[in-house]
């Protein structure tokens, strides 16, 4: 079996290529309007190296002052995101992904996730846009067994996730590509933590409306960058996510979006959608930025001894602080909830 070290030794030379033009390549033109309303007023919000991957670059996250909207700015093109993109759910980082996602509080998130829909619709057709590893799917047809799930991704774990049998059906591209051929085929539609992700969040809706049926419905689940959170932990703040979030939309501007691609909105809930992950996610990104780096193929050499060693007593060091901010995010979950300080909220919408 291959090594991680031996992985990142045949990766590095191909990442240094990749990297030896610097990574202005890997974005568009900086926009001096709102991607969402067209206003001119903008206002810098954030800017942050990668703190997930520690890839080499920059992210500017702005604020349009008329409408709230946030957006990467300049954006990622699509080299860029096959770049940073690259080893983080799959290859390299496919065993951090599948651990993170497919942990028993998140599957019982997605459970509850589903439970909302059921006083809509007992559907016979699921589509999970931007499914991953398909861990939603499978805690979803513990509500709905009957229910035939497929999942759409442009990674390779929604092909994983069908050998694996936690969907029906792997549906592998982009769904604004993939619409037209899945016309009227579903009751419900899901997207959850994935809009954000897309470089154009309004075709998404008007796709997903073009393969629900009539009356169908679309479930969403966005980070809120108007969470208290966003403020007081600043490039800290988990939900960011620089380099892949490339839209973070305020709740108000996407009811309305809803509304102008033919839906109404039905639910808008903030509690079920919370995670209780704020401050410790932020210790975590502080302690990842500051001990010395680990090996990775887009550092161009492996880190000494001294600096592993480091590292290793920099995070187990840290590690109390992390349980007991998780510990501490738990018991103040329930005002999190209810208050501004709920990181995410949840849509259910019907289509017209």
């Amino acid at each position: 079996m291959t090594t991680r070290a031996e992985q990142v030794a045949v990766l590095r030379p191909l990442y240094q290529r990749d990297l030896a033009s610097g990574t202005e390549r890997f974005f568009g033109p900086r926009r001096t309007t709102c991607p969402w309303c067209a206003s001119d007023r903008l206002r810098e919000r954030l800017r942050t190296p990668d703190l997930l991957q520690h890839k080499p670059g920059t992210f500017v996250i702005d604020r349009c002052l008329a409408c709230g909207h946030h957006f990467q700015n300049p954006r990622l093109n699509e080299s860029g995101l096959e770049f940073y993109y690259r080893d983080c759910y799959d290859g390299l980082g496919r065993g951090t992904a599948e651990g993170l996602l497919g942990a028993a509080r998140s599957r019982k998130r997605h459970r509850v996730a589903a439970q909302s829909v059921r006083p809509f619709t007992d559907p016979e057709r699921w589509l999970d846009v931007g499914t991953g590893y398909g861990h939603f799917p499978e805690a979803a047809r513990q509500v709905f067994p009957k229910t035939a799930f497929d999942g759409l991704d442009v990674g390779e774990g929604v092909a994983f996730a069908e050998s694996e049998g936690r969907i029906d059906k792997a549906l592998r591209g982009l769904f604004t590509e993939s619409a037209p051929s899945l016309a009227g085929q579903y009751d419900v539609v899901s997207m959850h933590h994935y809009l954000e992700h897309t470089a154009d969040p309004r075709g998404q809706l008007q796709a997903a409306h073009m393969v629900l049926r009539s009356g169908g419905l679309l479930q969403i689940e966005v980070p809120d960058p108007e969470s208290a959170y966003s403020g007081l932990l600043g490039r800290w703040w988990v939900p960011w996510f620089q380099p892949q979030h490339l839209h973070l939309m305020p709740c108000r501007n996407l009811q309305q979006a809803l509304g102008e691609a033919g839906f109404t909105v039905l639910e808008v809930g903030r509690r079920a959608a919370h995670r209780p992950v704020d401050l410790a996610g932020a210790i975590v990104l502080l302690l990842s930025r500051l001990a010395p780096r680990d090996d990775a193929p887009w550092h161009p050499r492996p880190p000494s001894a001294a600096a592993r060693r480091v590292r290793k007593l920099l995070w187990t060091g840290g590690l109390p602080a992390v349980v007991a901010a998780y510990a501490l995010e738990q018991c103040l979950a329930p005002v999190a909830r209810r208050t501004g300080f709920s990181n995410a909220y949840r849509i259910l919408a019907r289509r017209n």
